[in-house]
């Protein structure tokens, strides 16, 4: 199981991820038939393999941890002072609060919504590409899932 999540972060956010993301301490949550659901690191939820397409979503835990192992770069969503507290507690990411976005992101990939210091904020879904969110003035630019505020009920 572990080497299975570890291939699927190294396909969705780049080779070696996988190994750093999920250490061998990692326990797993199944399903009845013995497929990883969640992914837990120390009591918390890393990441949760989606039953639909397959890919991973991210904890805090996890969003956390991978901030720290991806360059600053990549995935991330850099967002307005202003907004912080707002998209700490769990609310969507509009493209007009948007400062800076990592020109590799696409429509639907799992992204890290930062302040402009580097902290973390949110894990969400991109709903627009990294280039379409600095550009646009209007719009949802990432569905926040969680929260760095919110309570962790994973």
């Amino acid at each position: 199981m572990l080497k299975r999540v570890q291939i699927l972060a190294d396909y969705q956010f780049g080779k070696g991820v996988g190994v750093q993301l999920f250490p061998q301490t990692c326990r797993f949550i199944t399903s009845r038939r013995g497929g990883v659901r969640q992914v837990m690191l120390d009591g918390r939820r890393l990441a949760t393999l989606r039953a639909h397409d397959g890919r991973l979503t991210l904890g805090l835990l996890g969003a956390e941890r991978l901030s720290r192992i991806l360059d600053p770069s990549r995935t991330r969503v850099i967002v307005r002072e202003d907004v912080c507290p707002y998209i700490a507690n769990g609310k969507s990411v509009f493209a007009k609060h948007v400062t800076q976005a990592s020109l590799d992101i696409q429509a639907g990939d799992e992204v890290l919504v930062m302040s402009g210091d580097g902290t973390l904020q949110a894990v969400g879904d991109a709903m627009i590409s990294g280039r379409e969110m600095v550009l646009s003035e209007s719009g949802v630019a990432v569905s926040v899932r969680k929260g760095k505020n919110q309570e962790d009920k994973e």
